[in-house]
């Protein structure tokens, strides 16, 4: 029997970030070492090492998909994997993430603070129980917004890994696309090093 790991267990963090997000929107900005550390891991060791080992979201969708049989385990549509599609949903994704932003500094700025989580980009899901009036409103502000794009990219991946095989979702993961694309830009700046250290 396979020794596990203490990453084999990262799926359990992901259900306890879900779960404290609704008791406390606070804890949403835990979120950012989920979007930063890959960043850093493909960075600094040109590999996905946190998509394939360390990635919770992803072990939790294979928990759920494959353990408690909740998935068709089909093959996902071939465009999901098009780099038309991955980019142009990263595109998306980013720009939906720097409308966060932008709402997080008007509140910074003295703009009221909208206490909903914004579920699939348009759906608001009022948040009101969580106390927030001990911070500044626009650390809230952040932490609402954030916990909206979490929520609403675990329910596109729970609908993927339904439909599809459990990890679809990872076919097009912005997060995954953006460390891809930086493994590639770094791979390919350590051959082009090589081949003129070899000249």
């Amino acid at each position: 029997m396979k020794k596990k790991n203490f990453y084999d267990y990262m799926w359990a963090m992901s259900c306890l970030y879900l779960m404290l997000g609704v008791f406390n929107i606070l804890f949403a900005w835990l979120g950012m070492i989920c979007f930063l550390t890959p960043l850093f891991i493909s960075i600094f060791g040109g590999d996905k090492l946190y998509c394939n080992r360390y990635c919770g979201r992803g072990q939790l969708l294979e928990v759920i998909g494959d353990k408690f049989g909740c998935s068709m385990k089909r093959d996902p549509f071939s465009f999901l994997r098009q780099n038309w599609f991955r980019y142009g949903f990263l595109i998306f994704f980013m720009a939906m993430f720097l409308l966060m932003i932008y709402g997080t500094y008007r509140v910074f700025e003295g703009a009221s603070l909208e206490e909903a989580v914004m579920l699939l980009w348009v759906f608001k899901l009022p948040w009101q129980w969580t106390d927030t009036a001990f911070i500044s409103p626009w650390i809230a502000q952040f932490a609402f917004g954030f916990y909206g794009i979490m929520l609403t990219s675990t329910l596109l991946g729970s609908l993927t890994m339904i439909f599809f095989k459990p990890r679809s979702w990872c076919v097009y993961c912005p997060i995954g696309t953006m460390t891809q694309g930086i493994c590639k830009i770094k791979h390919k700046n350590e051959i082009k090093c090589r081949q003129e250290q070899n000249r």
